[in-house]
């Protein structure tokens, strides 16, 4: 009851808060000038004659799972605010690590066994963080960004999630996303088929792939060589037919994933399987394919995140037209939620090492944060998890989407593997696609996931 009270709390505060503006704090380094001559010329404190530190700026590294050259993702964010900050601090450069999605986890293990993380990590809240929170390498958020001036740029509802994620270990990371997720369709491939009306109950969910898959057209498509977008799938159901708390409970030993109810979810994603509901070959599609073949017509049905936004607000990429693809919360199985509950996250996350942090870390902080949510929402039309001060006039269809949800959310759920330990959640991402192939069954599945659970209490 106290978890449910906690998140519930935390995502009113996400409703209020994300339409609540606020006005980013004043930089040091709006003025070339000014800056050098405030940072470089000072030699003494005013009250204390001592000679005070001379600021040296320099490269600071970015560990990131996404492309900053592509203007679809946070690293583009980041990158563009850093080229704006580095026109008027002489010495300043952002330098950015690729890392597959996949090796994250891995590379930031090998990091902190030798203590040395970068400045900015791109990781995973929850269970994951907790860890990193504990081994003391990472700064205290809150602290920082209160002593910074900027504080008060946090949405106050990410800041609750955030969390509640670290079981109120407190604020050691910052939100890259404010998201809702479900599931994205093609009209005109729906219109095509003949079905009218978006499913809210599961088995009006699997009609509408019955009569896809009758019309010749592939029902779903998820990035499979990614992992993550086939356990959401899995997630989907697990949620609306066992509960809210499903997947916390499982993990906490307060039930089991080899509980009836566990299995009968996992048989339902291979039955889906089974009936050729997934596209062919899903488990090797990525991630970017998966969002092309549902924009460009070649699959009706995508499980994605309110980030997708981005990829949706450019035409370029999405031809499928400025409103030409629409929104479903994730169908009901039973009364156990209700079509208010969202699954909802903050996206992967940004921390910071506690070793690296420094006076040219922090005017960077200073610079970057405070804009961050009006940049995301006027570039890509993407709530970020930091408060914007004024929504767009022209705000786009599909911002308006996410927008409206937010905005009737009641309840919130979190993705399959947010309460997960590393052993277990990477347990139950590369098996995803044997249960997906048959080459597992369900309770085989569900069995692992046990068992490691098991061993990680």
């Amino acid at each position: 009851m106290k978890k449910k009270i906690i998140m519930l709390v935390a995502f009113v505060l996400i409703i209020v808060a994300v339409f609540a503006g606020c006005k980013p704090a004043e930089d040091t380094a709006t003025s070339g000038e000014d800056t050098k001559a405030t940072k470089e010329t000072e030699s003494k404190t005013e009250e204390q004659g001592e000679e005070a530190e001379v600021f040296q700026s320099r490269t600071i590294k970015f560990l990131s799972i996404w492309d900053h050259e592509d203007p679809n993702s946070n690293a583009w964010l980041l990158n563009e605010l850093s080229k704006e900050y580095a026109e008027t601090v002489e010495g300043f450069s952002l330098e950015v690590e690729y890392v597959d999605i996949t090796s994250i986890d891995q590379k930031v293990t090998i990091l902190m066994s030798s203590n040395d993380l970068p400045e900015i990590v791109t990781y995973e809240s929850g269970v994951r963080l907790k860890a990193v929170i504990d081994s003391g390498q990472i700064i205290d958020v809150d602290k920082t960004f209160t002593e910074l001036g900027i504080r008060d740029c946090l949405d106050d509802g990410a800041v609750s999630l955030l969390t509640t994620l670290v079981d109120g270990k407190g604020l050691y990371d910052v939100p890259l996303g404010l998201n809702v997720e479900g599931y994205w369709y093609n009209k005109a491939l729906f219109e095509q088929a003949g079905i009218t009306k978006v499913p809210e109950t599961w088995d009006e969910f699997m009609s509408v792939c019955d009569t896809l898959k009758s019309a010749g057209i592939t029902p779903i498509v998820q990035g499979g060589a990614d992992k993550w977008p086939m356990t959401r799938v899995l997630n989907s159901y697990v949620v609306r037919s066992i509960g809210l708390d499903a997947l916390a409970n499982a993990m906490s030993g307060e039930a089991h994933f080899t509980d009836p109810e566990y299995v009968a979810a996992a048989q339902m994603f291979a039955d889906m399987a089974s009936k050729e509901y997934f596209a062919v070959g899903m488990n090797t599609i990525d991630y970017g394919t998966a969002a092309s073949m549902l924009m460009n017509g070649q699959a009706a049905i995508l499980y994605n995140g309110s980030w997708f936004t981005g990829n949706l607000n450019n035409t370029e990429d999405n031809t499928a037209g400025p409103e030409g693809i629409g929104f479903f919360n994730v169908p009901l199985v039973d009364d156990s939620s209700t079509l208010g509950d969202y699954s909802m996250n903050c996206g992967n996350i940004l921390m910071f090492s506690a070793d690296k942090y420094d006076e040219a870390v922090g005017d960077w902080m200073k610079y970057v944060f405070p804009k961050l949510g009006d940049f995301a929402m006027q570039t890509q039309g993407s709530f970020k998890g930091f408060s914007i001060s004024e929504m767009p006039e022209d705000t786009t269809y599909y911002t308006q989407l996410v927008a409206d949800a937010l905005k009737g959310a009641t309840g919130s759920f979190l993705w399959f593997e947010a309460k997960m330990d590393s052993e277990t959640s990477t347990l139950a991402q590369d098996n995803i696609a044997s249960l997906y192939t048959g080459e597992m069954t369900p309770e085989e599945y569900m069995q692992q996931l046990e068992d490691s659970a098991t061993r990680n209490r």
